[in-house]
């Protein structure tokens, strides 16, 4: 099957190019940017070479079937519900590829939003979502990174359209990395429905909402790490099969994808606590990063920091808090938080200092870029 290269850029191309894909109609596509040239044929069956954002890593090309990205698409819909998709994220990513898979599956015309991101250009992109079939409203999803959802909460307190966008949505999702207690509890208080999801190219996006795996999925626990298997699994990574073989492997006849991820998986929920990489040596004592981030993001205020870990000349290295804004910084802030880590974590996770940094920088995808953030502050 031909391997058609689109930048990612327009959604509207990505949505006609998923429409052949997905039906097997047309070539398969290739989005992102891989590290490594990408041939001009891959196997019969494949929908879409996905290139990994690379944000704790070289990057890797994931091939999705049409099967794949069909069955992540019929389990969210037997999970929330069928009805119309709004596409606020970059149609260059996972997530983004998902809403528009959605669509396609469900017959139906996403929504896109045109343009840069901002609480106004959501509400009225939600506003133009509305539709009524036989007298009865079609309900309407999107899914958000939480740097967005955060947009359009601090908005909605002061502007009654935007409040009423969050609250039209059937149901929000939102993923790429961890949600913030305190930012799920502000956006329940406006009466947003929002769902956690936890996924990634390799898994055809999320594949496990609130804890609970969709149908089809199962997720175990081994060593600490999670893993996924299902119909939703990547066929691999596009030329590496010794990275494929590392990171699918085959356990009494099912195939798993082994996440990377620390976390637990108990009586079928999934608890995810950060990266396994995601760790540094502080004084010659393991320190995760995520845990140290999450802590810090209960603190009001705080609910957009991110830690990185940054040189020390005594320690090795140390964790360090970065914001875009100085509102938190201080030393009372800084007391405050390292009492906090020190009280879950132990004296050694307690971070050194908080740094502004303005602005944040970001993965296209809305994530944190922590190598360049880590980059920055080790300069």
């Amino acid at each position: 099957m031909r391997l058609e290269r689109i930048d990612g850029h327009d959604p509207r191309e990505v949505l006609a190019g998923l429409r052949g894909a997905v039906h097997g109609a047309g070539p398969a596509l290739a989005l992102g940017e891989p590290a490594h040239p990408l041939p001009d044929e891959v196997p019969a069956g494949t929908a879409l070479v996905i290139t990994t954002s690379g944000s704790t890593g070289v990057p890797k090309s994931v091939a999705l079937s049409r099967a794949a990205l069909t069955a992540s698409a019929l389990a969210t819909a037997e999970r929330i519900g069928s009805g119309a998709w709004l596409l606020p994220l970059s149609a260059g990513y996972i997530a983004g590829v998902q809403v528009l898979v959605r669509s396609i599956v469900a017959g139906r015309e996403p929504g896109i939003l045109a343009g840069r991101f901002t609480a106004e250009t959501f509400a009225a992109a939600a506003a133009g979502l509305s539709s009524y079939e036989n007298g009865a409203r079609v309900p309407t999803y999107t899914s958000l990174v939480p740097a967005q959802l955060a947009t359009v909460l601090d908005a909605a307190a002061h502007d009654a359209s935007v409040a009423e966008a969050l609250r039209s949505f059937e149901a929000i999702l939102v993923g790429g990395q961890a949600l913030p207690v305190a930012l799920r509890e502000r956006a329940a208080a406006a009466g947003a429905r929002i769902v956690r999801t936890y996924g990634s190219s390799e898994t055809a996006g999320g594949c496990v909402y609130d804890g609970i795996p969709l149908d089809g999925v199962r997720a175990r626990e081994v060593d600490g790490e999670v893993q996924l298997s299902g119909p939703v699994l990547a066929d691999g990574y596009l030329g590496d099969p010794k990275q494929t073989t590392r990171r699918f492997v085959v356990d009494e006849g099912t195939r798993w994808y082994r996440t990377g991820d620390a976390g637990e998986v108990r009586e079928g929920a999934v608890r995810v606590t950060g990266r396994l990489d995601n760790v540094i040596v502080s004084g010659g004592v393991n320190v995760s990063l995520d845990l140290v981030e999450r802590i810090v993001q209960t603190i009001p205020g705080m609910e957009q920091a991110v830690v990185v870990g940054v040189p020390d000349e005594r320690w090795g290295q140390v964790p360090a808090v970065v914001v875009e804004t100085a509102a938190g910084d201080g030393p009372d802030a800084l007391a405050r938080i390292r009492d906090l880590v020190a009280a879950e974590l132990g004296a050694p996770a307690r971070p050194a200092g908080i740094r502004v940094v303005a602005p944040l920088p970001r993965l296209s995808s809305g994530k944190p870029d922590r190598r360049a953030l880590a980059a920055q502050l080790a300069g």
